[in-house]
């Protein structure tokens, strides 16, 4: 395509939207007239569809539950007045908390006021309030936030070890919506037990966000948390970000909820207009959909260029890999579904994976994110006439036009500038897209299967370990790894009994193992204790 064509082509495809600053740019995705047409259809299905699920229809049918995180933004909308004053009494409860935490009318006993944060949290609990925490937090935020999102006790540790001298004024917010979670059930029990160590009183400097009358819910009021916070069923994790899971860390870092809330609202507005063209949403549907041949044919590359959105590649890994990779469609049929997405930031990855992007295989299609302001306040020149800035804009413009060359298809998000606004603008395009999406290919987005499937696999490995540390603690002689595979009843499980016997034995849990370690098959396990 010559310049002319190509410039006719961006004016063509180009989404402006006018209120929030924010364009849009397909125009280097390859569909073409007939594409669009023969995909109508299909739209009109999933504007339908999207219509009915913020009209409260039940669009998670596996769990019998409506999908209403639009709700959160747009309380008006919500089906019932029940439902409207649950969402607008959960932001007044988290504004009045914030402002009493602000004014020391809360404060933990043994400090003047809290200093820091612990989020203790998992997938969309941990993934969406770190997301916004790197995006907006001030650089010196009234409190400090840090995060434990896994198991991992070495993870664990650091984080402990970081604010070890505060943490007689650190808030510790739990969220779990059924608080029987592996992850944050077991890093609230080791924070939990860091407080009784310094001779703390955990619940009062404990705050829950979970489901009402869930595990956590009766145990944060049993124990006289200072606050609970209600997680609906009808939010799932991945779109929990404004619920009170991020909005409650957000505002507590003096990051501005209503302007998030805001342009959220925004932008959902824009993204129920009927139309392909002059719908964002639409628009980046259209464009995985035409990439990806609406069977994940190809991976999303997600290329932030500002240091502040390091981590929206990640928040949409899960966003849009959860929601869309599944292997049954809602008729049952096996279509193995699914679009990967990775990326870090601009121009980092320059220096990094986008001599594969523009050189290798062909097999992705690429977002650039780009922030139109450089910095607050003037840039110094770093040569005549040239900023930093304008190296960032020169790298991101010559990387798209290097890929488009070379026949690789990007598309291209705008926004003015990083704050509380447009990140919440983000959040809700990407939101409605992935909802576009699902309707598009027949699936259902709103579920997990395979992350249930992982639970209820990891929960089985847990009581086979207890079995097979009984076996050897009972037995009069050491055992080979395919005796105490005999004895458990598990002799197709060996492998996994080998791996648990030398977790155990590598962490000075009572089992030693004796033998040449090179051969599982060989050795023999027995049990000293202390």
């Amino acid at each position: 395509m010559d310049a002319a064509a190509l410039w006719q082509r961006y004016q063509d495809w180009l989404y402006y939207h006018s209120g929030l600053g924010l364009y849009l740019d397909v125009s280097r995705m390859g569909f073409d007239a007939a594409f669009v047409a023969a995909m109508k259809p299909k739209f009109d299905k999933a504007f339908t569809d999207m219509a009915a699920l913020e009209s409260g229809a039940i669009a998670n049918p596996d769990e019998n539950r409506m999908v209403g995180h639009y709700w959160l933004r747009s309380p008006d909308l919500a089906p019932t007045p029940e439902l409207k004053q649950e969402i607008v009494e959960t932001l007044e409860q988290i504004e009045t908390f914030v402002k009493k935490v602000q004014s020391r009318d809360i404060k933990p006993p043994f400090a003047p006021q809290f200093t820091d944060i612990i989020s203790i949290g998992i997938g969309g609990s941990a993934l969406g309030p770190q997301f916004v925490a790197e995006a907006l937090s001030p650089d010196i935020p009234p409190l400090a936030i840090h995060f434990i999102d896994n198991t991992d006790p070495a993870g664990i540790d650091r984080t402990l070890n970081k604010i070890e001298d505060k943490l007689a004024s650190t808030l510790v917010i739990t969220i779990s919506k059924s608080g029987g979670t592996p992850e944050p059930r077991n890093g609230m029990i080791e924070v939990q037990k860091a407080f009784a160590e310094q001779k703390l009183d955990f619940a009062k400097q404990a705050v829950a966000i979970t489901g009402v009358g869930s595990q956590l819910d009766k145990l944060a009021k049993s124990q006289g948390w200072i606050a609970t916070f209600p997680m609906a069923d009808w939010v799932g994790g991945r779109t929990s970000e404004l619920s009170a899971v991020g909005l409650l860390p957000a505002a507590l870092q003096g990051i501005d909820i209503r302007a998030m809330l805001d342009g959220a609202k925004i932008m959902d507005e824009a993204t129920r207009i009927p139309e392909i063209k002059n719908n964002p949403a639409a628009l980046l549907t259209l464009s995985w959909y035409y990439a990806c041949n609406g069977r994940g044919e190809k991976d999303m590359v997600v290329l932030p260029y500002k240091d502040s959105l390091l981590l929206f590649s990640r928040y949409l890994q899960q966003l849009v890999m959860e929601s869309l990779g599944k292997e049954l469609d809602l008729d049952g049929n096996k279509v193995y579904q699914g679009i990967a997405v990775y990326g870090n930031k601009g121009t980092t990855d320059q220096h990094a994976y986008v001599q594969q992007l523009r050189d290798g295989v062909p097999n992705f299609f690429l977002t650039f994110i780009e922030v139109l302001a450089d910095r607050q306040g003037n840039s110094p020149e770093v040569e005549a006439g040239v900023t930093s800035g304008d190296y960032l804009f020169g790298l991101l413009q010559g990387t798209r036009q290097a890929l488009y060359e070379n026949q690789r298809d990007s598309i291209t998000v705008t926004i003015p500038q990083v704050n509380a606004r447009t990140v919440g603008s983000l959040i809700a395009l990407y939101e409605r897209a992935v909802g576009f999406y699902g309707s598009l290919v027949n699936i259902n987005a709103y579920h997990q299967p395979g992350v249930e499937a992982g639970k209820k696999a990891a929960a089985a490995v847990l009581e086979l370990q207890k079995q097979v540390v009984q076996i050897v603690l009972e037995a009069a002689t050491p055992l080979s790894v395919a005796e105490i595979a005999k004895q458990a009843g598990k002799p197709d499980q060996i492998e996994t009994i080998y791996k648990t016997l030398r977790h155990l034995a590598a962490n000075g849990r009572g089992i030693v193992l004796t033998g040449n370690l090179g051969k599982p098959g060989d050795l023999t396990a027995s049990y000293q204790g202390n």
